[in-house]
């Protein structure tokens, strides 16, 4: 009997969206208690090592895995939402996409001055969106302890563009 891995539970779809694309599917992981639990398991093992506050998640892959972190390590939650989907008081983030722009926003009151926080998110391909909600939390105060990633997409150069933070991934595949 063999050990399972996160990575046997993503599944690859070839040419989606486009032609030449590997997609790397997390509704597989998250789709299988075995390996949604590992997943979390092993994200919660990236964090072994850092003393932090708060987990923050981006939405929406990173409250899907960001929230069972938080509870299994007692943390509380940060949502970082797309604009418009917070009913209090705000702090927004606009930044680019490949095409167009997006805006994330959290609660104005949700974040401390000096909490330590750990951002979650599902993959990592660009890095803009991390980079974004890193930003954003920093702006409210907060100080970025670590950034993890199920999936790392390394031919993106997602890493690059977050050096300034410790990025740690769970699973990385060399390509797009």
């Amino acid at each position: 009997m063999s050990v399972k891995r996160v990575e046997d539970f993503i599944t690859t779809i070839p040419d989606f969206p486009e032609e030449g694309i590997l997609f790397r599917d997390v509704t597989t992981v998250i789709g299988s208690a075995e390996g949604f639990k590992l997943a979390v398991d092993e994200l919660a093992a990236l964090l072994s090592d850092v003393e932090f506050d708060v987990i923050a998640g981006t939405e929406s892959r990173g409250f899907i895995f960001g929230t069972p972190l938080a509870y299994l390590l007692n943390k509380p939650f940060l949502p970082v939402r797309k604009k418009g989907k917070l009913p209090r008081q705000t702090v927004q983030k606009t930044y680019d996409l490949e095409y167009g722009s997006a805006t994330i926003e959290i609660h104005k009151d949700d974040l401390k001055p000096g909490q330590r926080v750990v951002l979650i998110d599902d993959l990592i391909a660009t890095g803009g969106t991390a980079k974004a909600a890193a930003e954003l939390i920093e702006e409210c105060g907060g100080k970025v302890v670590r950034i993890a990633f199920l999936i790392e997409l390394k031919g993106l150069n997602g890493r690059e563009v977050l050096k300034s933070y410790d990025v740690r991934s769970v699973v990385q595949y060399e390509g797009k």
